[in-house]
């Protein structure tokens, strides 16, 4: 006597058409560009080839669809997503009938730097100042004579200090807007 089999559930979702050579050449062009651009900002490669990829897409894309396309680990896709997500320049798209995140890319120049000197660059500049502090200390352990001129350079640093942290939260605040 046969078993009753499971109705399988068809998706009326069309599956993407390969993409043609001459898309594959631009997108791996694109990809290799925004690599090289992040290694001016310390960027784990993964990290740009995932903006890469959803900045050239027309359509938001899923995790796996992601993972997928790049052969990365679903590891550094969460982790780029994430850290992404937190520097402004991808944002979720939700669309309707589709369960699983999707996201794409935020391409306004303004909201990037924005988000870049948000999430990455003024917390450095704010933890710098405790180092900064315990530098100053430092200096007076020094003998006499080598305390006077590196009172005066460690001075300077702590003035770049405090100029940096009242001039970037206005530049963010500027791009922001």
């Amino acid at each position: 006597m046969p078993r009753s089999v499971a109705p399988v559930k068809v998706t009326s979702e069309p599956r993407p058409a390969a993409p043609n050579p001459a898309w594959i050449r631009l997108e791996a062009e694109v990809i290799g560009l925004f690599v090289q651009l992040s290694r001016i900002i310390g960027v784990p490669r993964s990290y740009a080839e995932l903006y890469a990829l959803l900045f050239l897409t027309p359509r938001p894309l899923t995790m796996d669809e992601m993972i997928q396309r790049l052969g990365i680990s679903k590891g550094s896709a969460s982790q780029g997503l994430n850290f992404l997500r937190k520097a402004g320049a991808i944002r979720m798209a939700h669309l309707p009938g589709r369960r699983a995140a999707q996201y794409e890319a935020v391409a306004e120049l303004r909201h990037l730097a924005a988000g870049f000197l948000q999430d990455q660059i003024l917390p450095q500049v704010e933890d710098s100042q405790s180092r900064l502090d315990l530098i100053a200390g430092m200096v007076a352990k020094l003998p006499a004579r080598e305390r006077a001129q590196t009172r005066r350079k460690i001075t300077m640093l702590q003035s770049w200090g405090k100029q940096t942290r009242q001039f970037l939260p206005m530049v963010v605040e500027m791009l922001g807007t």
